[in-house]
């Protein structure tokens, strides 16, 4: 959250709460994700904490199933974290889909790309002389 929004919500009496809950929700989240098996994280949103039980959402079935059958160690994980949970539900919100980072394009080094231009020229008209021609060409 930007410092100016900070301080504009902490200038506010009515809105004050709203950055505790905030910064309270957003700092579960990073313990859950320090705990939680990576590839699991990425598919998780912290929603509340209700009388001890964490709520977190997920999207699809699959996800909630891995997450129910780990809540009591991620609970006690968090818990030596010094958050105060005592068990974890977990919700499906099929609508729930975390942006998932897009991967960034792989680029060939130069000296890959002198390489295979060196070896599909030293090959006769074949598909893997063309593959490797395009190949060099995406570079």
């Amino acid at each position: 959250m930007s410092k100016h929004l900070k301080t504009l919500l902490n200038g506010n009496q009515e809105l004050c709460p709203l950055l505790t809950k905030v910064d309270a929700l957003s700092a579960l989240q990073r313990h859950f994700t320090a705990v939680a098996p990576p590839h699991l994280t990425q598919s998780v949103q912290i929603l509340s904490l209700q009388l001890g039980t964490l709520i977190v959402a997920v999207a699809n079935a699959t996800i909630a199933a891995k997450l129910r059958q780990l809540a009591p160690e991620l609970a006690v994980l968090m818990q030596n974290r010094g958050c105060e949970v005592s068990g974890i539900r977990v919700k499906v919100q099929v609508s729930f889909d975390r942006l998932q980072p897009k991967p960034a394009p792989h680029k060939l080094s130069k000296t890959a790309q002198d390489a295979l231009k060196e070896l599909s020229m030293s090959l006769n008209d074949s598909p893997l002389k063309l593959a490797l021609e395009k190949l060099v060409d995406k570079g």
